[in-house]
């Protein structure tokens, strides 16, 4: 899996949308935290062409310890959840090595 740091994605900022350096690293943080408070009120974050991110709480449940079998309480949580779009499944998709037929 690729992942982008602060830095890469700033500087893609600056390279894509001219803006300076600093200009670009602040408007990255604005957008990071703009998506932060909305995913912690709960609402979907919808990224066009990408996918959407949004919050699911996960009430409280019984688990199992995998080290020693016992069940467990499992307290309920918020967890994010990201459904990518159709665009970006075929872009995966058409660029996943085709595995030779057996």
């Amino acid at each position: 899996m690729n992942t982008l740091t602060r830095a890469q994605l700033t500087e893609a900022i600056y390279a894509t949308v001219g803006l300076s350096r600093h200009e670009s690293a602040d408007l990255l943080e604005l957008v990071l935290n703009r998506m932060a408070d909305a995913l912690a009120e709960g609402k979907s974050v919808k990224i066009s062409g990408f996918g959407t991110f949004s919050v699911r709480q996960k009430g409280r449940r019984i688990g199992r310890n995998p080290k020693t079998g016992i069940e467990v309480p499992i307290l309920p949580r918020r967890v994010l959840v990201f459904r990518p779009s159709q665009i970006l499944r075929d872009a995966v998709n058409t660029s996943a090595p085709r595995q030779a037929a057996s």
